[in-house]
């Protein structure tokens, strides 16, 4: 990718973030492309519309939601610590990695496990890091399906009942058909200590 197209492509997707900033202030829902999969997004800190998200997916809100930030400074004013090790991580990781921290805080009730954990994403793509750098809080990233079904590569793949379910539908890269996959997992505890949950 050039430098012009480059360009030409954060013009595209500079209406899409104002659109879903908009949505997500209003408590709203948003379907929109990760650094990973299509998935639906809310305010993590709403408690309705993170349980609309539930409804969307028709899923049973015991199961805690990955959440992405724009930095991991962002994610430090929802967890109590953030271990060392961590940005060691998020700094080296060459592909997607979701890391779950420990004792979780200033986020809805539903987006946290049971244990009190909550799964974190640093996104490197542009579109993520302006829409998180812009909105300011931490937004809800879960795969753009029913639950049970099969995550969607690509926009392509999502379903029209997920399209008309959610509040806006971004514009930019649903043209795009190179598969995405999700991300790796790594679990974190108070010790440092990390588990693989997937690879």
């Amino acid at each position: 990718m050039n430098f012009f197209t480059k360009i030409v492509l954060r013009i595209d997707f500079e209406e899409d973030i104002k659109q879903c900033i908009t949505v997500l202030r209003n408590g709203g829902t948003i379907l929109y492309p990760t650094d990973t999969i299509w998935g639906i997004g809310c305010d993590a800190t709403n408690e309705k519309a993170v349980r609309r998200i539930f409804e969307i997916k028709q899923r049973a809100d015991s199961k805690s939601l990955i959440l992405l930030a724009d930095s991991a400074a962002r994610i430090s004013a929802y967890v109590e610590e953030i271990p060392e090790i961590a940005y060691d991580l998020i700094e080296i990781a060459d592909k997607p990695l979701t890391i779950i921290y420990p004792d979780a805080r200033n986020l809805a009730e539903s987006t946290v496990a049971a244990d009190n954990s909550v799964g974190f994403r640093v996104p490197k793509d542009d579109f993520c890091q302006k829409l998180c750098a812009t909105f300011g809080k931490p937004i809800v990233s879960t795969s753009a399906n029913i639950s049970g079904e099969n995550s969607p590569a690509c926009f392509a793949e999502v379903s029209e009942n997920i399209i008309k379910s959610v509040d806006y539908v971004v514009q930019f890269r649903q043209s795009d058909k190179a598969p995405y996959v999700p991300s790796s997992i790594i679990k974190l505890n108070k010790n440092a200590e990390f588990q693989i949950i997937r690879k």
